[in-house]
């Protein structure tokens, strides 16, 4: 690849992370969240209680990173943790009433990101994207960069909503 395709390329994936994380924030505000935190509460929706590592592995966060979300998370009321019965050095996070009283709304509001991510493009069908974007992620992933959890690619909007 020469080096102008490469600038194009690391230029554009760039500012749609950034202008997506934008998006998010507007997005979840509303809701009284912050980008990363919908991540947590959509694997606890659908996995139901995790021991902090295993939100970690799932979001692609640092461990101090989770414990300070899921930290700002029981503050508001959405989430409570508790030791592990079987071991006590693991914390298990599991959603409150009010955590899953709010996860309508806040598929809602992932449902809304994507369909506003996606909204201008004329050109890509979607199922095209999808498989590409899907692509990309495991290309990334396989070449020991930043992991991308498994269930964040399995995941659909039929499987989160």
């Amino acid at each position: 690849m020469d080096s102008g395709r490469a600038n194009i390329i690391n230029e554009a994936i760039r500012a749609i992370g950034i202008r997506h994380r934008a998006l998010a924030g507007l997005l979840l505000a509303p809701l009284n969240l912050h980008p990363g935190q919908e991540v947590i509460l959509l694997e606890l929706g659908a996995e139901g209680p995790r021991s902090q590592h295993q939100l970690a592995n799932a979001s692609g966060c640092e461990p101090p990173t989770i414990t300070n979300s899921v930290r700002k998370l029981e503050a508001a009321g959405l989430v409570a943790r508790q030791p592990s019965p079987t071991d006590g050095r693991v914390t298990i996070v599991e959603l409150t009433d009010a955590g899953h009283d709010l996860l309508p709304r806040l598929r809602q509001a992932w449902q809304a990101l994507a369909e506003q991510t996606v909204a201008g493009l004329t050109s890509t069908p979607l199922d095209s994207l999808t498989h590409t974007l899907v692509d990309l992620a495991a290309s990334l992933n396989e070449g020991g960069s930043v992991e991308v959890a498994p269930s964040e690619l399995r995941r659909s909007p039929e499987s989160s909503g």
